[in-house]
């Protein structure tokens, strides 16, 4: 199952959140999203672990934990959408202003 986890501390590491939710079982990956930019942690990330219930444990468990003086928000990942605010090419907007009406004489 993978798991959403926000409000991580930015001093932490991907290894630390690892080690957090091997407590209640076997993790197969921990990510820290960092920002292109920067590199620098932009405060979300998501684990991956093997056995469903296990991972329902750690988000019953770690939603709202205390985690190096942060209260962890912990739930399940929700799959990518196709399309949203930025892939959406029929958004429409803006343009038109200084084209002339169409006229027929």
């Amino acid at each position: 199952m993978n798991i959403y986890v926000a409000s991580i501390p930015f001093k932490a590491t991907d290894e630390d959140l690892r080690e957090l939710f091997e407590e209640y079982g076997e993790v197969t990956s921990a990510k820290i999203i960092m920002d292109n930019y920067t590199q620098k942690s932009r405060g979300f990330g998501f684990v991956e672990m093997k056995e469903d219930a296990e991972a329902r444990q750690a988000i019953e468990a770690l939603n709202g934990a205390d985690f190096m003086g942060k209260n962890l928000v912990v739930n399940e990942a929700r799959p990518r959408t196709e399309g949203g605010f930025r892939n959406n090419r029929n958004a429409g907007g803006g343009g038109g202003f200084n084209k002339k009406p169409y006229r027929s004489y």
